[in-house]
């Protein structure tokens, strides 16, 4: 669990700034955002606003005790990709370890979802070194298709972790799992180039500092 002095410092470090920088966009001093960071004191309603505002997280968000997750909003996507069908399908296959079905080439792990015309086919080689695609068919016609490939560099890796972070997609980042998300010691980020239309983006989850997973991916809307 997270309390909101570790929140926010784990907010602004993945940002990338500093604590000067923070202040200046709150329009508050510096050992103001030391302070709120170190736990001594605490922002009012007007610092909320503006640090919720700054990092794309709800109020409640940050100050309820719980794991962070950061979500960044992207443009609306168009009808041709069912958002909604291929986000439901994401948390209810790998992320949820649901059972994979049979193979469709040698040695290949397989999980299929379907809903009435919308299918969803998530199929990948290898473990520890490993590529897949993940597509969406809707009448028996591709719409969308993302392609991956990552390894696991650490022992420390955490496939639990890395399916938590998974299960955590969102309309406002449906490409794998959330901007950041924080859980114990591990750290999962996420950056993406583009819209859900044509996109490139990459992962890597960190265990006490140490880079243990790393994963790039491409993709968007498939036509004819």
């Amino acid at each position: 669990m997270m309390i909101f002095p570790e929140k926010l410092q784990l907010l602004r470090k993945s940002r990338g700034i500093t604590q000067e920088a923070l202040a200046d966009e709150c329009n508050v001093s510096r050992q103001a955002i030391a302070k709120w960071e170190a736990g001594q004191s605490y922002p009012d309603i007007v610092n909320l606003i503006a640090i919720s505002r700054f990092f794309c997280v709800s109020i409640d968000h940050l100050v309820k005790d719980d794991d962070c997750t950061v979500a960044f909003v992207c443009p609306s996507v168009e009808q041709t990709i069912p958002l909604a069908f291929l986000l439901k399908a994401k948390v209810s296959t790998y992320a949820a370890k649901a059972p994979e079905c049979a193979p469709s080439r040698p040695a290949s792990h397989d999980l299929r979802y379907q809903e009435g015309e919308m299918l969803y086919i998530d199929t990948y080689l290898g473990g520890q070194c490993f590529s897949g695609e993940e597509a969406v068919w809707v009448s028996g016609q591709p719409v969308y298709a993302m392609n991956y490939s990552g390894r696991v560099l650490d022992e420390s890796f955490s496939g639990d972790f890395l399916k938590a972070a998974l299960l955590r997609a969102s309309a406002e980042m449906p490409y794998r799992g959330p901007a950041l998300f924080a859980q114990g010691d591990y750290l999962y980020r996420c950056s993406v180039e583009g819209t859900p239309q044509w996109f490139q983006g990459y992962e890597e989850i960190t265990c006490l500092g140490v880079r243990t997973y790393e994963c790039f991916f491409h993709g968007g809307e498939v036509r004819s």
